[in-house]
């Protein structure tokens, strides 16, 4: 990746800061007008004493919001969240979490269509050719997952074959201790995935997660299948599996980890390079998604680059506005680079202090 001077860096940065501003106000400007936004956001902001679409003019602005709050995408009505001037529009719902309790819903209409082309564009076409097929072995069901990278193996002019994985039931089987039905069911998934690999020669590129990308190359060499590129995320991401995946298991198969859920959308990997000894490092898409890192004793502060905090996420798009989510997920915070002006995070895993109530299935 080519260096920039700290002067073109620092003209970066300013433009992309100016963008995002740019883009909050928009945003906000959309959400709390009556005409285009949604009912949500409407009411909440009759209860406020100030206003948002008046006062709100940078992106730092946003902190008089506080924090989104989980609950608020537990239960219904969805189409309180369906923007005014969608609201003729048919609209997905997709679904995080649910493995205990009510998940969070997310409404949908194109989002998911355009997160997945912009990070189209960062794929390396000798990994991931165009009219190549795909197969996409990862959770289905209400997850957004399941038609983006359906629409990004349309985008790019192929076809994208599935399989049937429900992540719940596996990780009900770990939570009863029915470790061997849990083995059982993944080697299901697995199958699945060789007998569509072995039929279709088209397919040249997957999308799966770590355990499920570690179980599939026990069984096959996807180089030797015609696999050019592998698209991969989930909790499982951490530097000793990439370095993992890229010496061992692919075999010279391009390999491009990703973060991404529901509520963000996808934050693109940092090409590999020797200095940063794999770690897994991404970059949100600015301006449509921003990710802070902070202090998880006082969320109001920034940590410095290369120290550990919680991550904070916002959503900034005119299908949702979600300001300020405390994740379940910390990290260290990246500096920006020549591809990225912005910060970034390096090894994202689960949150600490919640480590011990998570439960890790197959993502």
């Amino acid at each position: 990746m080519k260096s920039l001077s700290e002067t073109d860096m620092q003209i970066r940065r300013q433009a992309a800061r100016e963008a995002l501003d740019a883009w909050t106000r928009e945003v906000i400007a959309w959400h709390f007008n009556p005409a285009t936004g949604c009912p949500f956001w409407l009411d909440y902001a009759r209860q406020l004493d100030w206003q948002p679409h008046a006062e709100i003019q940078t992106y730092a602005d946003l902190a008089r919001f506080g924090n989104f709050q989980d609950e608020w995408l537990r239960g219904g009505p969805v189409r309180r969240w369906v923007p005014q001037a969608y609201a003729d529009r048919p609209i997905y719902t997709f679904e995080t979490g649910g493995s205990t309790g009510v998940p969070k819903s997310r409404i949908a209409i194109d989002d998911f269509r355009i997160d997945y082309e912009l990070f189209s564009a960062t794929l390396p076409t000798e990994a991931f050719p165009q009219g190549a097929d795909w197969l996409m072995i990862g959770p289905s069901g209400p997850r957004r997952l399941r038609l983006a990278v359906e629409h990004l193996a349309q985008f790019r002019g192929g076809i994208c074959f599935m399989i049937d994985l429900d992540p719940r039931w596996f990780i009900k089987l770990l939570k009863m201790g029915e470790n061997e039905m849990a083995q059982v069911y993944k080697n299901h998934v697995i199958d699945q995935a060789l007998t569509l690999l072995k039929a279709h020669d088209n397919i040249q590129c997957v999308f799966t997660t770590p355990k499920l990308l570690e179980a599939l190359c026990e069984k096959v060499s996807l180089q030797r299948l015609g696999i050019k590129g592998v698209f991969c995320g989930g909790t499982e991401m951490t530097p000793q599996f990439y370095r993992f995946a890229v010496e061992e298991l692919l075999d010279g198969v391009y390999f491009a980890p990703t973060y991404g859920n529901t509520l963000m959308g996808l934050a693109t990997h940092k090409p590999l390079e020797p200095a940063d000894n794999y770690a897994v490092i991404y970059y949100p898409p600015v301006p449509r998604a921003c990710i802070e890192v902070v202090d998880a004793d006082d969320t109001e502060r920034v940590v410095e680059y290369g120290e550990t905090g919680r991550i904070r996420l916002t959503t900034l798009t005119k299908e949702f506005f979600m300001p300020r989510f405390l994740e379940r997920d910390e990290a260290e915070r990246e500096k920006p680079c020549a591809l990225y002006p912005w910060d970034g995070v390096r090894n994202v895993r689960p949150f600490s202090r919640f480590h011990t109530q998570v439960v890790e299935g197959v993502y």
